[in-house]
């Protein structure tokens, strides 16, 4: 028994393969292969056999023009494929009942299935479907007189058959396509569009899809006057629509026939034809060809002076206008809520799917970005705190080493401020490209900021063999407002790239006065040197991120290559650019302008008290590394400062609710609590030290970036410790009022 059900099933499906595969050419045998596939169901009860049969016949009868027929089989098939919620199939039936609706000039029905076959063709992309249902939209876009989209919706039914493979879809919408541009006195383009469509139809085989084509060509040589061409693409048309069983089609040809005849004076045959289309109208249905066809009667019986026939003509040009204009205002109204609702629909679809992918690429770019900056963070603790107790350690034995130790110690500390620059190009670099870092300017002694720079570099230069010179304008104030770090980093790394690729000669750094104006005093920054300089081909590239040219990336000439991509970025802090000159193997010119604004003079602090008050400090360290806790106690005791100790956050909370602190000196990363959460519940609890400052001394870089922690901190320090910048901190507490 399951054998032969099986070889049953087997015959369906090879019918309904056969009749879809010769449906474009012999749809009369389409038809009878599918009877018998849906005779063969009969025989079996097999539910989806026959919806398939009964959906295949429906699509069948439509196009032979059989409405009636076609939607009684076609309400069978989506009575079966809705029981079996199989909503693809149900959308393929609809689309069968769309199809008729509109050919029958029920638009409003026929729009209201096509939506819903849309939505769901859509949402399974299906190109093939999603290619027939635009065209057939565009045709109603057409019946509205809406040609801008009606252009739209046959070009989005190319686009989509194009994405299906299918080159007899993509002719489908050449065909209408091209009428709209020859409506449009554009008969160049819809000739090259209907061409085309002809070659492509014959070389595929599809028939019938061949007639619609002639038939399209046929009305552009009658615009032209090319009226011989004209018949004969016409009568081309007809007689393939005869042998196909293509109702519609016919109808449409009789019709535009009758046109031809008359431009040509032949009456007598426009007559005949068109009584013939006329015919096929009322029998079929077609409201669009009995309005034409009656009108075009009229024309013709009145150029023949038959008045009795002229005025019937005429009369029933007018009802059936009258009619169908009643007709269609009504469905124009009530299909006008169904267009936006589908283009509601359809620009909703686009949205949720553009939602989506931007949602998609914001949550990458988010989740990129906080792996890069946990990385940073991480990499900026682990490796700059063995270098604070390297340096600071260095530092402090200096103070009591001999002649032979202090070279050697000198040594040391050259090697590990050379792997913290290395370091740090990379991390401010990274910190840069936030878009987070601001000027934090307060005023600064230029001139002396100059020297310190100039001072810093000289043991490099002298090591190399070469001078480093600064040149100072009489007319350059000495106290501004500005960011003494950025501006010693811009400098720093502009000497230090020009003693880099310099062997003989000198570098010398250039500091200009340009004018005063009413925001400020504009001064010339410039770095020259004597060195290889850069070449044309590689001068365009020098600012970008990790670049040095092939031809001196040497182990002479070591660097991360971001120290040019860091100057850029903070120049452009200031709303300045950096500029550049040169000539290889003549030297480099960087230059920059800055303006900056006056400020007041400085006046120093008494050098002798603070260090007296500073014994008077209660400050808390809080640090887990035991080295760092050392070198930092050291440190401070250097200021007669005794600091307590706690190694952890927890630690911290507990020893700030006993007693009162001055400072609190907060490491970030520690085990137990970290250094963000002690200082919110210092802040948060009531304990004596919930006003005390609380400055992050940490190795993170990135902390000051972490905007939901920075309103608890007073400032931030860095890990290798700035001793100046601590100092500074220290400083500022014993000023501070409440102290």
């Amino acid at each position: 028994m399951d054998r032969i059900k099986a070889g049953i099933t087997n015959e369906v499906f090879a019918l309904l393969d056969e009749a879809h595969a010769i449906r474009v050419n012999n749809l009369k045998q389409s038809i009878i292969l599918a009877l018998q596939a849906k005779d063969l169901c009969a025989k079996q009860t097999d539910d989806v056999l026959l919806a398939g049969c009964l959906s295949r016949l429906a699509f069948y009868y439509m196009i032979n023009g059989e409405y009636d027929r076609s939607l009684t089989i076609a309400d069978e098939a989506a009575e079966l494929f809705t029981a079996l919620n199989d909503e693809r199939a149900i959308a393929d039936v609809k689309y069968t009942i769309a199809s008729v609706y509109y050919k029958t000039d029920n638009l409003h029905l026929g729009l209201k299935y096509l939506s819903e076959c849309l939505t769901t063709y859509r949402k399974h992309n299906d190109y093939l479907n999603l290619a027939k249902s635009y065209k057939v939209l565009g045709t109603i876009y057409e019946f509205f007189e809406n040609v801008e989209r009606a252009v739209e919706s046959y070009e989005a039914a190319i686009a989509a058959a194009e994405k299906s493979g299918d080159n007899n879809m993509k002719t489908n919408a050449y065909n209408p396509l091209s009428g709209l541009y020859l409506n449009q006195g554009k008969t160049g383009i819809a000739m090259e569009l209907i061409e085309a469509s002809i070659s492509l139809k014959q070389a595929t085989g599809d028939t019938r899809g061949l007639a619609f084509s002639y038939y399209g060509r046929g009305k552009i040589h009658t615009r032209t006057g090319d009226y011989a061409k004209a018949e004969a693409d016409f009568t081309h048309a007809v007689t393939i629509h005869l042998e196909m069983g293509e109702k519609l089609g016919l109808g449409m040809a009789y019709q535009k026939m009758g046109v031809l005849y008359i431009a040509q004076g032949k009456l007598e045959s426009a007559k005949v034809i068109l009584l013939k289309a006329l015919e096929l109208s009322e029998t079929y249905k077609s409201s669009i060809i009995k309005t034409k066809s009656s009108f075009l009667l009229y024309q013709v019986f009145k150029q023949q002076h038959n008045a009795d026939e002229a005025l019937h003509y005429l009369e029933l040009h007018q009802a059936e206008q009258d009619n169908s204009v009643q007709h269609q205002t009504k469905q124009m109204v009530e299909a006008y809520a169904l267009i936006q609702q589908m283009e509601a629909q359809a620009l909703e679809e686009k949205m949720r799917l553009e939602r989506a992918e931007m949602l998609k690429k914001k949550n990458q770019a988010e989740y990129a970005a906080r792996a890069k900056q946990d990385f940073l963070s991480n990499m900026s603790h682990e490796i700059r705190t063995p270098l604070n107790a390297v340096i600071t350690i260095t530092n402090l034995l200096k103070e009591r080493a001999d002649a032979e130790d202090q070279r050697l110690l000198d040594s040391l500390k050259f090697a590990s401020n050379n792997l913290l620059l290395l370091i740090n190009d990379v991390l401010d670099f990274t910190k840069l490209e936030t878009g987070k870092v601001q000027l934090e300017k307060h005023p600064v002694l230029l001139h002396d900021l100059l020297h310190n720079i100039k001072n810093t570099y000289d043991s490099l230069a002298k090591e190399k063999g070469i001078r480093l010179d600064m040149q100072v304008d009489e007319k350059v104030g000495n106290v501004y407002w500005l960011d003494e770090t950025k501006l010693a980093q811009i400098l720093g790394n502009l000497l230090s790239n020009a003693i880099k690729f310099t062997d003989e000669g000198s570098v010398t750094l250039l500091v200009a006065y340009i004018a005063d104006t009413a925001a400020g005093t504009k001064l010339a920054f410039k770095v020259c040197d004597t060195g290889i300089g850069i070449g044309p081909d590689f001068l365009m590239d020098i600012f970008d991120t990790f670049t040095q040219p092939k031809s001196v990336t040497t182990k002479k000439r070591q660097g991360s290559g971001l120290g040019l991509a860091i100057v850029k970025k903070l120049v452009e802090l200031y709303d300045s650019n950096i500029a550049v000159s040169t000539q290889p193997g003549i030297g480099s010119v960087f230059s920059f302008e800055l303006l900056l604004k006056p400020a007041e003079r400085i006046v120093a602090g008494d050098e002798v008290s603070v260090p007296q008050r500073l014994s008077e400090l209660e400050v808390l360290l809080v640090e887990d590394n035991a080295i760092n806790t050392l070198v930092a106690t050291k440190l401070l005791q250097r200021w007669n400062i005794k600091p307590d100790c706690a190694k952890n956050g927890l630690e911290a909370v507990a020893k700030s609710k006993l007693k009162r602190y001055d400072l609190i000196l907060m490491d970030i990363h520690m085990p137990e609590m970290n250094g963000y959460d002690a200082t919110i519940q210092l802040r948060q609890q009531d304990n004596p030290n919930c006003t005390t400052p609380v400055y992050a001394l940490t190795a993170d870089i990135n902390v000051n970036l972490q905007e939901e922690y920075v309103e608890y901190f007073t400032g931030f320090l860095r890990k290798p410790i700035e001793v100046d910048h601590l100092l500074g901190a220290i400083s500022s507490v014993i000023r501070s009022p409440a102290n």
